[in-house]
């Protein structure tokens, strides 16, 4: 049987914009065939050992041509490969998806349409426009702003569509004087309401409104350029009251996450949802500890264990990883309570079944030994799975408490590999925060970059020019011996009260 071929839109820009089943093809992929207007983020989803296959169709800037795109689908399908075609938007709404499902249908190979979110609707709406009120238009048309240069005059009937409603525009920038121009020609009021969305549904987005008489105008001294969406009519008015997204209080801030690839998710998620530009550079990764013996052999005596004491999720993962190769499960903790630094540590543990007897409020060592200060540890034996690397409060304190303490390293951290090269990227590209979650993030980033950066973060922060968000005051301490100033700490150290106290902080600062 030969392969077959997803056309999946990829939606407008956000990435969580992107449909189930979108993703569930993803997933599968073999190879991912994308274009400029996908989000790369939606690459993640595929396999690792995918192909990734890039071909362009940036306005003016093809790196393959249509015919070579429709020939190189046809071939990997005829292979017996799972092509994932990748599609800013829907693949039929001015996609060119047409094109290519009728190449893969003339050679008799299998293919599959699935729809995704278009700009024409999503960009207006992120800009606070709908394209259809029944109090302002009943009706919306949705027209190409590029039409076919080989194509000997223009199909689009401008006389009909001055007599319409709602109007959006795809792929017209370049053409939206003469869009406007022959609007009016053909009896369209010039003071009509009109609208451009530049990078709708993302973080780079921008809206500049107007009317058909000077919208090309104020679009070029804003400097709007493609990818963008134009829309006309009365329901442009309605932005002034709808307008959410770029309400949101963290919109368009570009912000680093510098967790761990596996835990950056919640942290990105949240800042997203505030409408922030991540950039996630990991300043450290998980690796195994040097030697695993001691983790292995007291996983293997876990029974004979008063106490567990996790201080972190990481932790509940090592010590769960070093249960499984034996075989075992949460079954091995009968007998043994257990304690959790924050919250986020004792969910670690409820979602492996267990519900830990004392959990800190706050995740620090200091909250912890808060926690079980009404606790008789006098003669207890005590487990401390924790990372190599971490503070000796916390034993030396259950050790003065008469407790015998028992400290297993179950992980450690790293630098990830090429870290380095991002930041200054990330740099020179500008940021407005920068995140950390553990005083391990802080020193990693510091090391991954030479003197001369440093000193520029340094000096951004102090002025004031660059945020630094810490969860706690453990981690806001390794960023002021850093040299950092850090303008930003919650009351609670949580990812949740972190992304809160951020965009509190910008909120007052207006």
């Amino acid at each position: 049987m030969s392969g077959i071929v997803y056309l999946v839109g990829a939606g407008p820009g956000d990435p969580e914009l992107l449909t189930v089943k979108g993703a569930r093809c993803l997933a599968q992929a073999q190879v991912v065939v994308y274009d400029f207007l996908a989000n790369p983020e939606l690459l993640s989803l595929a396999p690792p050992q995918a192909e990734m296959i890039y071909v362009g169709k940036k306005g003016g800037d093809h790196s393959m041509g249509q015919e070579d795109i429709n020939r190189l689908l046809c071939d990997l399908a005829a292979q017996g490969r799972t092509v994932v075609r990748l599609k800013g938007g829907d693949p039929f709404v001015f996609g060119r998806g047409g094109e290519e499902a009728s190449a893969l249908a003339a050679r008799g190979l299998r293919f599959q349409v699935v729809p995704g979110v278009t700009s024409a609707v999503a960009a207006p709406a992120y800009a606070g426009i709908p394209v259809t009120d029944r109090r302002h238009s009943t009706e919306v048309a949705f027209v190409t702003g590029h039409e076919d240069p080989d194509k000997p005059q223009s199909t689009v009937d401008f006389s009909a569509l001055a007599r319409m409603g709602s109007l959006v525009f795809l792929m017209g920038v370049k053409n939206l004087p003469l869009i406007c121009s022959r609007l009016v020609e053909e009896g369209k009021d010039p003071q009509t309401p009109a609208a451009v969305v530049r990078w709708g549904t993302t973080a780079r987005q921008r809206t500049v409104t107007g009317t058909l008489a000077d919208l090309p105008e104020r679009a070029a001294a804003a400097g709007i350029k493609p990818p963008a969406v134009t829309i006309v009519g009365k329901v442009v008015e309605l932005r002034r009251e709808l307008n959410w997204f770029e309400r949101l209080p963290l919109f368009g801030r570009r912000i680093l996450v510098t967790r761990t690839r596996s835990q950056a998710g919640r942290l990105s998620g949240a800042l997203h949802r505030l409408g922030a530009a991540v950039v996630e550079i990991p300043t450290i990764a998980l690796a195994p500890p040097e030697d695993p013996a001691p983790l292995q052999q007291a996983a293997r005596r876990l029974g004979s264990y008063d106490w567990c004491l996790f201080t972190s999720a990481n932790g509940v993962e090592a010590f769960f990883q070093a249960l499984y190769q034996m075989n075992q499960d949460a079954r091995a903790f009968h007998g043994v309570r257990l304690a959790a630094i924050g919250p986020a540590t004792a969910q670690a543990l409820q979602e492996r079944g267990l519900r830990p007897e004392v959990t800190a409020k706050s995740f620090a060592a200091e909250g912890l030994l808060a926690a079980l200060k009404g606790y008789d540890l006098d003669g207890r034996r005590v487990l401390l799975p924790r990372a190599a690397q971490a503070r000796e409060v916390l034993p030396q304190t259950l050790a003065q408490w008469g407790a015998r303490v028992e400290v297993v390293p179950a992980y450690q951290t790293v630098q990830p590999e090429g870290a380095g090269e991002k930041l200054v990227q990330a740099l020179d590209q500008g940021l407005d925060a920068i995140t950390f979650t553990a005083s391990s993030t802080v020193a990693n980033l510091m090391a991954l970059l030479p003197q001369n950066r440093r000193d520029q973060l340094v000096h951004l922060s102090a002025r004031g020019e660059l945020t630094v968000a810490a969860i706690g005051p453990i981690t806001a301490d390794a960023a002021r011996r850093a040299g950092l100033t850090v303008q930003v700490e919650p009351e609670r150290y949580t990812i949740d009260d972190l992304v809160e106290a951020l965009a509190r902080h910008y909120q007052e600062e207006g």
